[in-house]
């Protein structure tokens, strides 16, 4: 089993040398083209897939519709993902020492936003890479002006991985 990322970590991925993933800039925002009448009542937040290529050759990257996951609350309710504005990574090559980023525009109910959990498959060279997890929530800054860096951060990664650690002792038993 393998830890999950927080949000703002950077993930590398060991079956493509040099290549690296985050999701950050979790935040509240509207969308750029206007509110999609289905998350009516519902509060907007966006967050950012940043892929990274520090290798020696380049990559073709694909992170669109389907390869996103956005689960919110204590249950891990499906979050409402406004795919009109959603901005994703089709076909890019990423050289090296390049960046490419989605920015992805979702919505929930206010009292569900403070945990969410964003899962990642992304496509490299027309293979798949494996999915991976960034926790974190609205309200949970990266590097919070009030608590030492990290700290909140810490907590979070903390309880998840004492969560995910606690359900596979329950399942091996």
């Amino acid at each position: 089993m393998y830890e999950p990322n927080v949000v703002g970590d950077w993930h590398e991925y060991d079956e493509h040398a040099g290549l690296r993933v985050r999701v950050h800039g979790l935040e509240p925002a509207e969308p750029p083209r206007g509110r999609d009448d289905a998350a009516e009542g519902m509060t907007y937040f966006r967050l950012r897939v940043t892929v990274e290529n520090r290798g020696e050759r380049s990559f073709g990257i694909h992170l669109e519709d389907g390869q996103i996951d956005v689960r919110i609350g204590p249950d891990g309710e499906s979050a409402f993902v406004d795919w009109r504005n959603t901005q994703f990574i089709e076909g890019f090559d990423v050289y090296p020492l390049r960046r490419a980023t989605a920015v992805l525009y979702a919505a929930g109910p206010e009292s569900s936003l403070g945990q969410i959990d964003v899962q990642i498959q992304l496509r490299v060279d027309e293979e798949w890479a494996d999915r991976r997890l960034w926790s974190g929530g609205l309200g949970l800054h990266e590097g919070s002006a009030g608590a030492p860096a990290g700290a909140g951060r810490d907590s979070l990664a903390r309880q998840v991985s004492n969560f995910l650690r606690d359900q596979a002792e329950e399942g091996t038993a």
